[in-house]
């Protein structure tokens, strides 16, 4: 059994428990149910560079990247250094998130929120909308083509922009539907957890114009950034190499000043 295969069958078993403890009507009674969301799409696109930035405490692959900075000092560093978003990672078993902190994200910042999150249940939708997620991440490899087109309509049925992630061309092929605002295509295979810069670029010609593009995982230099928007990607999802810094945000600031 690999990684991913451990992650979804542990989260088979938390969305069940989480089902047992609170359910669809309480969910849809909370604060953020009923605010708008900001969409991540024209945030993206609103940008020369545009980034977003990942909370994530740990990683399979990389155990314990940072406990120490607090989430205020996070989530307010990355906005004040020019995020596009900020991307919250709410597995707790094996990336130390958790929903709270994607809430303490929505209510201390004013730019898109995306939960990165293991989606493989329709409740876990409605749960990203009543913690404050503005926009949610699919992700192809773990999805049928049918799980995909009901998750991203229920999730635009709630006013929530969707990500897609892909890593190869049959997982971009599956994925395709009017449901979608965003493609981020993988450079880490989550079955291994190997990085691979180059499936960005033998991908992304092959992504529709209509769809907004995003590169993820194992970006670590402006030269990186600059070759894929060469490519023709709009945005990057970028997580550890802020997060081994006791400073994110000074981090992120320094790749933005450096485009």
């Amino acid at each position: 059994m690999n990684i991913l295969d451990k992650i979804v069958l542990r989260k088979k078993i938390e969305i069940e428990e989480r089902k047992r403890s609170i359910s669809y009507n309480q969910l849809e009674k909370t604060l953020f149910f009923s605010q708008n969301s900001i969409s991540l799409k024209d945030s993206i696109n609103s940008k020369s560079l545009s980034i977003i930035a990942e909370h994530k405490r740990k990683s399979p692959s990389k155990s314990e990247i940072n406990f120490s900075t607090p989430s205020n000092e996070i989530i307010k560093g990355y906005e004040d250094a020019g995020a596009a978003a900020i991307s919250v990672l709410t597995d707790s078993y094996f990336f130390g998130g958790s929903n709270e902190d994607l809430n303490f994200a929505k209510k201390n910042s004013t730019i898109p929120i995306l939960r990165k999150e293991f989606i493989i249940d329709e409740f876990q939708i409605i749960e990203s909308k009543s913690i404050g997620a503005d926009a949610v991440l699919l992700i192809a490899s773990i999805l049928n083509e049918n799980e995909i087109i009901n998750l991203s309509r229920l999730a635009k049925e709630n006013n929530l922009d969707v990500l897609i992630e892909v890593h190869t061309l049959e997982e971009l092929k599956k994925s395709l539907n009017e449901n979608i605002d965003l493609i981020g295509v993988n450079n880490r295979n989550l079955k291994t957890f190997k990085v691979d810069l180059e499936n960005s670029i033998n991908i992304c010609n092959q992504i529709p114009e209509n769809f907004t593009k995003i590169s993820e995982s194992g970006l670590n230099s402006i030269n990186d950034l600059r070759i894929l928007i060469e490519c023709g990607f709009d945005g990057f999802l970028i997580g550890e190499q802020f997060m081994r810094e006791k400073d994110p945000g000074s981090k992120l600031k320094e790749l933005i000043n450096s485009y």
